[in-house]
This record gives structure tokens, sequence and C-alpha cells, in this order.
């Protein structure tokens, strides 16, 4: 099966990442990547734990666009970012945005985290929701219908990452309407705006699950509601710049997408998948 290889959710040391933005580019170049983007965690001043500070951000913008100069001639380097729903402010340009939730306010004012633990988003649950799972995961799903005029974002990240827990299924029923409901609002108001859905195969290679963000369903529903995709790995490490792109393109086909939207020579452009 073949897919463009154009990686744009990539961390690098600068935010939570384990390599440096050269050695991610070096790596990109060894495996015959065609466009590599670099998509840090903009800032959350209320939690610097795995995001870049103002400072870096700075400083990550500097070395990528010095990057780009460097290795012209070998490969094509973006300068994006990872825009939280919840994030500070940053009026700098980047070439693309991708735009996420990984925080929630209750009705109590309570922040909670999505992804850190699955500790912590029962905790959360019990203290903050009534201890209605359902609730927590209508609050994600109602925030995220509104990321894209939130984050001015070209693409959606890990849609249901409120699965990335529940690998088992005792975390919540994703059967039942009170959470179908959200999911297809969300779905709906998001598709209107024509903003690209990653297929993120994060959750396959780090949350253990049998298949990327979002699930068979979801999926299936946007291809038939015509939604734009593209497949991302949302990389930590050099090493996973295109882990598992092959079999997220036979998976997206499976459910009926059949081409990935990318960027090229400044444009957004679809790419049927098959050939490149």
């Amino acid at each position: 099966m073949k897919f463009p290889k154009i990686s744009l959710h990539n961390h690098t040391c600068y935010c939570d990442g384990e390599n440096t933005p050269e050695e991610m580019v070096l790596a990109a170049i060894e495996a015959g990547v065609e466009t590599i983007g670099f998509s840090g965690h903009s800032c959350t001043s209320f939690d610097l734990s795995y995001c870049m500070t103002r400072e870096n951000t700075a400083k990550y913008r500097e070395e990528i666009l010095r990057l780009r100069e460097k290795y012209r001639d070998r490969i094509q380097i973006l300068l994006g970012i990872e825009r939280d729903f919840y994030a500070d402010p940053d009026d700098a340009p980047y070439d693309y945005v991708i735009g996420s939730v990984h925080y929630i306010i209750a009705d109590d004012g309570a922040i909670c985290a999505i992804d850190e633990s699955r500790e912590i988003v029962l905790r959360d649950v019990k203290e903050h929701f009534g201890g209605n799972i359902y609730r927590w995961t209508r609050r994600y799903y109602e925030t995220l219908a509104h990321v894209v005029e939130k984050t001015n974002c070209n693409v959606v990240g890990h849609f249901d990452l409120v699965r990335k827990y529940n690998g088992d299924g005792t975390l919540f029923d994703s059967e039942l309407p009170d959470y179908r409901l959200a999911v297809l609002d969300a779905m709906e108001a998001l598709t209107e705006t024509g903003v690209i859905f990653e297929i993120n195969t994060s959750a396959v290679k780090a949350g253990g699950r049998r298949t990327p963000y979002p699930s068979p369903d979801i999926l299936d529903w946007l291809a038939r509601h015509g939604a734009k995709t593209i497949i991302t790995s949302d990389a930590h490490h050099a090493g996973d710049i295109l882990f598992g792109f092959e079999d997220a393109a036979l998976y997206a086909k499976s459910c009926g997408i059949g081409g990935f939207t990318v960027p090229r020579n400044g444009k957004w452009v679809t790419v049927p998948i098959g050939r490149e």
C-alpha cells in the first residue's frame, strides 16, 4: 500500500519529545520522508510538564526555520504547532496548526487532564463529574466541537483521545447513546468547517489500542460524510516518524477513506490512496 510520506505530528526535546529537531530531520531523510512537520506542544502555563515554555517556543521556531534552510535541498521542513484548546495566546505565524484538547474544565472550575493516566481520569470523574463518566466524555466532545474556532487549526488532533485508557471497555461503553450522541455532535460540527482529521497511530504505539485514533465507526462516518484525513504518528522519538503509516493506510481504506489531504507546494491537496 502506497501512502504519502508526509509526517506532520512530531515532537522534540523542546517539549516532551526525546530527540532534537535535527535528529528528527536526519531520521526523516533516512526514512525517505518527503515532508516533515514539527508540532511542538503550545505553552499551557497552568501545566508546563509536557509543553514548550514561552522562551522555548521562540527557540523552537528559530531552530526549525534554521533547519529548513540547512536541509532545503534534501527534505521539506514545515514549522507547525500543536495548539491546545486552553493554550496561552501565540500570534506567531506557523505553516499549520494541529488543534487538540488535552484538558477539560468541569462545572466547578477544575482543570482535568484527559490523557495523563487512567487513575487521574477516574479521580476527576469522581470528584468533578459526579461519578458519571459520560458527563466527562460529553464535556470533552463539547469542547472539541469548538477547537477549530478556538485554535484556528488546519488539523484536528486525536479526535477520540478519551478512549486512550478504555482498551478493555471498562471505563465506558462506546456504544451507548450517552457517548455516541456527543461524538456525533462533534463530528458534525467539525466536518462543516472543512478541517482535516488526523488518523493518529500513537493509539497503537503508546496507547496499546488495536486501531489508530479515531475508532473504526468514527472513521467510517467521516468517510461517508466527505471529511478530509491525514495519517500522523504523533512521534516523540526519531524512530517513530512514520510509525504505522502503512497499516493506517490500509485501515483508512477499509473504512472508506479514498485519499489523504497533505501539504504540497504551499497548498493542501488530496492524494488518492494507492499512489503517491
